[in-house]
């Protein structure tokens, strides 16, 4: 078991040879907070210090605005397409929204990459079938589905992700947040459906949940994710680090998940 990129890290501060593959981000001011990241210069700066080659975000003004939404989103790729990528987000809110957003993903191949929910704040299940249109979608064309989840959540909990996850076995599900505290049911989960994937946003908030996760699942169905701007890659790294994970599934959660997801690069790297 080698040990040699934490090594590497701690005395280089970076790893050229393992960039970061962040799949749960965020861009922009959020109006309930001060994120001193929440300016273009300071996220792209951080960005490139920690060796982020692709951040996948949905921005904060598309989730809570929708008379704004997906503009946003396609505004901030467009401004570095060499870093960004973005959900399109879905509010089932909003269906007359979702229906014309769905028409034009497709003249958007260089910005979205797949959809995000945000069920707990929306106050709609992921199961609903509001939502269905953009499920469907991502069914047919295996599109990553990023979903917010968190234990005991009528909206996004245990049981919902298992009614979504039977119901579209061709899209690829990440689970935001591995379903937060409730971490034998995540497992459950991942182990029973392939394309289910445990992203780590928030895990490492309880000591020992990282090593459970990676211990029930293995490393290929565990991606990486920070919540950026909210919180630093730093962090996340040094969490993943300090669990003692060896070198190779290291490199899965870092970026080999990460790339094989996006399609950026063979399935066997």
């Amino acid at each position: 078991m080698s040990h040699d990129l934490r090594k590497r890290f701690f005395a280089e501060g970076r790893l050229d040879d393992c960039p970061i593959y962040d799949l749960h981000g965020h861009w922009g001011p959020h109006n309930g907070i001060h994120l001193p990241a929440g300016d273009d210069s300071t996220a792209i700066a951080l960005l490139r210090q920690a060796n982020v080659r692709r951040l996948v975000f949905c921005h904060h003004h598309t989730l809570f605005t929708p008379d704004i939404g997906n503009q946003a989103n396609i505004d901030a790729v467009r401004a570095f397409p060499d870093l960004l990528r973005a959900y399109m987000g879905i509010n089932p809110n909003y269906p007359d929204v979702i229906a014309q957003d769905l028409a034009r993903f497709d003249s958007y191949p260089d910005v979205f990459v797949g959809f995000k929910l945000l069920a707990d704040y929306h106050r709609v299940s992921v199961a609903d079938d509001r939502n269905r249109p953009a499920w469907e979608m991502a069914n047919a064309r295996r599109l990553p589905i990023l979903l917010h989840t968190w234990g005991g959540s009528e909206y996004d909990g245990y049981q919902a992700v298992r009614t979504v996850a039977e119901r579209y076995p061709g899209a690829t599900i990440l689970c935001g947040h591995s379903i937060h505290g409730d971490w034998t049911h995540a497992i459950e989960l991942a182990r029973t459906f392939p394309n289910l994937h445990l992203e780590l946003t928030a895990v490492p908030d309880e000591r020992g949940a990282v090593e459970q996760l990676l211990e029930g699942v293995g490393s290929r169905q565990i991606v990486f994710g920070t919540d950026f701007p909210w919180f630093s890659h730093y962090y996340y790294i040094g969490a993943l680090l300090g669990a003692g994970i060896d070198d190779e599934a290291l490199r899965d959660i870092l970026y080999r998940n990460g790339q094989r997801i996006l399609g950026e690069t063979s399935p066997s790297s």
